[in-house]
């Protein structure tokens, strides 16, 4: 407060906490808020890739820098094999990101649940708009989630190093921005050594198996979103 005249923030709830330091503090919006899914089809996804239209599918997003493909795509594999040993009909499929485009799929060629490779936008756009439930390490693409309307399970999973000297210093309650605007866990998160296969495949079934739990995250998540200042200027 003492060094900038004026801060523009993303997110509505920024600025309480800078203006009580006396920093002038305007928010100017959030561009992930203002994606348009109007033109997204979860029913052309599903035909597109020969999936009934009830049949589940699990998305899953494991990010698009390196060190998160190397750290969450082995978790997310066994998770997704522990769901798929259970449910035969369960469909899987995967978003690659153009940064890791080859890692990653170098990675999934090896996994035996065969999921579908979900790449640019707009496939992106209808395989989140026709997720059952998504799986995502966590980022942007929450957000992006949420506006699609696809309830999720969020996992990270740092380097032993990094955690080690950023814990001390977090005080976070949660790491989603939509949880953080409503101040409230609306999608679990998992971190660090809570990310395993068995915590986040029992995360996922149960929304696998309860629509009315499904349909609550996704109103929650909506209203979060408007906490953070969707439609506003």
């Amino acid at each position: 407060a003492a060094t900038v005249d004026h801060l523009m923030t993303l997110h509505g709830f920024d600025p309480p906490w800078f203006e009580k330091e006396g920093l002038p503090t305007t928010f100017v919006g959030n561009p992930s808020l203002a994606l348009d899914f109007s033109n997204a089809d979860g029913a052309r996804f599903r035909a597109d890739n020969g999936l009934t239209p009830d049949q589940p599918l699990l998305l899953i997003l494991p990010g698009s820098r390196p060190a998160e493909i190397a750290r969450m795509t082995p978790v997310f594999e066994a998770t997704a094999q522990r769901l798929k040993a259970e449910r035969p009909d369960l469909a899987i499929a995967v978003v690659v990101a153009d940064t890791v485009s080859d890692d990653l799929k170098g990675r999934v060629a090896g996994w035996s649940s065969r999921p579908i490779l979900v790449e640019g936008d707009a496939a992106k756009k209808d395989a989140m708009t026709a997720a059952t439930v998504a799986l995502a390490t966590s980022g942007t693409v929450s957000t992006e989630l949420a506006l699609a309307g696809a309830p999720m399970i969020i996992a990270y999973r740092l380097g032993g190093l990094s955690f080690a000297l950023t814990r001390p210093l977090m005080t976070a309650r949660h790491i989603t921005l939509f949880n953080i605007a409503a101040d409230d866990r609306i999608a679990p998160e998992f971190l660090q050594d809570e990310a395993t296969p068995e915590a986040l495949a029992q995360a996922v079934a149960d929304r696998l198996d309860d629509r009315d739990l499904r349909a609550d995250q996704i109103a929650r998540q909506t209203a979060a979103l408007e906490l953070m200042g969707r439609g506003r200027p």
